[in-house]
């Protein structure tokens, strides 16, 4: 992708490294790299340190703290975060929820909340997929009646990323449960998870670790002056907040770092006498894998360029996850039952990371759902 950037550019993904290898602690880069998630107080440590740096929003305007960078800058930036490896910027506060309140919310949202995310002072996790209301998520149940200045919350979340250490959910509620369209009727709800009605329960995925959860409200009562936007407008500013996360989801930055350590691990069992014929085999199929991603990253500076319509961008999270999908299959099977140990090359996670890696063709919208998407808004298929 040097064919892209100027020498400013390069100038400036040197002054990234730098940054990273300067203020990233020695702990939480080991943790990354062995395949594990950052914690909260990982996010916490590494999300001031950008933002003392300036750097905590890349995309937001720098009129509400963000960094204003061009396409190339953020994706430079991405890419380094992902190479070293360092966590990116609060994906929950920073990517969905801050562009959100930045369009859409009140002065005093933007005034009280901006500043808390930029700092990660508050750390918010999503409440959008419910039970039978994942793919389909239009037809979502929880209830929100509002009484005076409040809204009654009732209902259930599921699936949801990081609530048992969040401190806000930014949730999708029904407010009209007579609209005729099901994608009306719903609103965006900015919620304390601290409020009283308010359940977590832990979801331990396949992988063994706990990063999931239900989230259960039973007459949680919520301000109206935690509505963003208008109310039963919900749907619109979903629309909105999806099309970020989509593009996020490609993983640009970190599927490069997952070619190079299949390109590590090719050199390593060169180096150990394996036969060239038993690794050409990979050579090609990490070449393969290595040519759809540079495509996808084409496209995505593309789009963040202003040349295409962030219609597209279902089909970024959908090829990203399946890249992301064959290049971790790669690594697994070229480790054979190395990839069992504490001590391999992937560190001590890889077939949980194999594991983690099914999800990723499913958060954020399934494959099958953006592909539906794609028909309908680019090819105008019925």
């Amino acid at each position: 992708m040097d064919l892209f950037y100027s020498d400013e550019h390069k100038a400036f993904r040197q002054e990234v490294r730098d940054f990273i290898a300067a203020n990233l602690p020695d702990d939480m880069r080991e943790r990354l790299r062995a395949g594990g998630f950052a914690s909260k107080t990982d996010t916490e440590r590494w999300q001031r340190a950008l933002n003392r740096r300036g750097w905590g929003a890349p995309a937001w305007p720098t009129a509400f703290g963000g960094a204003g960078w061009d396409a190339a800058k953020q994706q430079i930036f991405a890419d380094e975060c992902a190479a070293a490896p360092a966590p990116p910027p609060h994906i929950f506060n920073i990517t969905m929820l801050g562009p959100v309140i930045i369009h859409f919310g009140s002065d005093a949202q933007r005034e009280y909340f901006l500043p808390k995310l930029l700092n990660a002072d508050i750390q918010v996790c999503q409440g959008f997929s419910e039970p039978g209301s994942g793919s389909d998520l239009a037809s979502l149940k929880t209830s929100a009646v509002r009484e005076g200045d409040e809204y009654v919350v009732n209902g259930q979340k599921i699936w949801t990323s990081q609530a048992h250490y969040s401190d806000w959910v930014f949730a999708l509620v029904r407010t009209d449960p007579e609209a005729v369209r099901k994608q009306a009727g719903i609103s965006f709800l900015l919620i304390d998870l601290k409020s009283p009605g308010i359940t977590v329960r832990p979801i331990i995925s396949i992988d063994g670790r706990h990063s999931l959860n239900e989230v259960f409200f039973d007459n949680a009562r919520v301000p109206v002056t935690n509505l963003v936007g208008e109310e039963n407008k919900g749907w619109d500013y979903a629309k909105f907040l999806l099309g970020h996360e989509r593009a996020y989801i490609a993983g640009i930055g970190r599927n490069k770092e997952r070619v190079a350590c299949a390109k590590a691990l090719l050199t390593k069992l060169a180096s150990e006498g394996h036969p060239e014929r038993e690794l050409a085999g990979w050579r090609g199929r990490i070449a393969l894998i290595e040519a759809d991603l540079h495509a996808l990253e084409v496209t995505q500076f593309r789009m963040h360029g202003g040349h295409a319509d962030m219609k597209l961008s279902p089909m970024l999270k959908a090829r990203g996850s399946e890249i992301f999908q064959a290049i971790t299959d790669v690594i697994c099977r070229m480790s054979g039952p190395a990839a069992l140990r504490a001590d391999g090359i992937g560190g001590p996670t890889l077939t949980k990371s194999y594991l983690y890696s099914r999800a990723v063709s499913i958060f954020g919208g399934s494959t099958e759902v953006q592909k539906n998407i794609l028909s309908a808004t680019v090819l105008s298929l019925p």
